[in-house]
Parts: structure tokens; C-alpha cells; sequence
């Protein structure tokens, strides 16, 4: 399912416009990646849990050429 799908489904159960499930859709997006910053961690009990990780910098290696690569550090 992508993004349009999954709103039109929203609106569906919702019983609401597609625009009004779109906006929905994008308040908790927004709320959820401003509030991921502070907390750091979000669970919704029976739906999901969401928490940034801290992913060290590592070697790796490219599958066409076979040449190692330095993969960074992210979050």
C-alpha cells in the first residue's frame, strides 16, 4: 500500500474527503517526526513503536565493482 492508497482508505473508514484524510495523513507525519526529535522514542500502544537509532560509521563493500566503501555514521 503507498501513500494514496492508505489515504484513500483513511477517508474510507473515516467516513471524510480525501482532502480532509490528506490532511490528517499530514499532521501525524509532522507531529510524529517533531516529536521523534524531542522524545527520541513514540510508542502507540497496539500499533507501533518509532525511535531513532544511532547507526555507526562502517565498511562496506559495492556489489557491481567489489570496492570497499566507508559508510558514515547516521541516525
Amino acid at each position: 500500500m503507498n501513500k494514496s492508497e492508505f489515504v484513500a482508505a483513511l477517508a474510507l473508514h473515516g467516513a471524510m474527503s480525501k482532502a480532509d484524510a490528506e490532511k490528517c495523513y499530514q499532521v501525524f507525519r509532522h507531529t510524529l517526526e517533531t516529536e521523534l526529535l524531542v522524545a527520541g522514542k513514540i510508542t502507540l500502544p497496539g500499533f507501533c513503536s518509532v525511535e531513532i537509532v544511532d547507526k555507526p560509521a562502517r565498511k562496506a563493500r559495492n556489489p557491481a565493482t567489489g570496492q570497499e566503501i566507508e559508510v558514515p555514521a547516521k541516525k
